[in-house]
């Protein structure tokens, strides 16, 4: 859909005319009808008011031209996953779970933003990047990129050679990783994870089934 259709929709669901649109917005009636005719498009700081008073994000009301995922844990985005700000404003760069009213919820940020802020974290992700590349274990493809992952979703049960079960990460915690295809093909990949103090690379099958620990080194 295009901007006309979806500004006009939400107009129309929320029960107001064009005057009454206006007013709430701060523009003139002809604003938005020039809008619903596709002869003009808001602009930003318009954008963001009508994202608040529809509860939707910007993209929605552009016709969503682009796909939106979390910068820290790279989930898809939509409308019900998107965060806010603490005056209710979409935040479209994370999803609810990771970043809540103006904090981001997970440890490792908070914990880098303390440390340096944002060019620190991103200087320690690519020292990360760059030692996982250098192990040059067979099969696994260059890694481009790390996520902020929450230790619940990665924390794999591995069976050790004596036949004991373990897992090395903690639930409650958060790690930088990824997954990442095998080379050789197949339905297993390859799953990566860190922190300050470990690397840790395993394999698994669909929806983690089956992992096996290929190597946990000590930074």
């Amino acid at each position: 859909m295009e901007p006309k259709e979806i500004i006009y929709g939400l107009r129309m669901k929320k029960g107001l005319s064009q005057d009454e649109l206006a007013e709430k917005v701060f523009v003139t009636r002809q604003a938005v009808s020039r809008w619903e005719n596709g002869e003009t498009v808001p602009n930003t700081e318009t954008l963001k008011q009508l994202s608040k008073l529809f509860d939707v994000s910007i993209n929605t009301l552009l016709g969503s031209p682009r796909q939106m995922v979390c910068h820290c844990c790279g989930m898809e985005l939509d409308d019900a996953t998107t965060s806010k700000e603490i005056d209710g404003l979409f935040n479209e760069e994370y999803c609810k779970w990771c970043y809540h009213e103006g904090e981001f919820t997970l440890d490792f940020l908070q914990k880098y933003a303390e440390l340096g802020g944002e060019a620190h974290f991103a200087a320690f992700k690519q020292q990360l990047i760059d030692e996982f590349n250098a192990l040059c274990i067979e099969g696994m493809p260059k890694v481009e990129s790390l996520n902020v992952l929450a230790g619940s979703f990665i924390n794999l049960e591995y069976l050790l050679p004596n036949g004991e079960k373990v897992k090395f990460l903690s639930d409650e915690a958060t790690y930088l990783g990824n997954q990442l295809p095998c080379e050789f093909g197949g339905d297993r990949c390859f799953g990566i994870a860190a922190n300050m103090g470990f690397l840790l690379v395993c394999t698994y099958a669909e929806n983690g089934a089956e992992p096996e620990l290929v190597l946990y080194k000590k930074r």
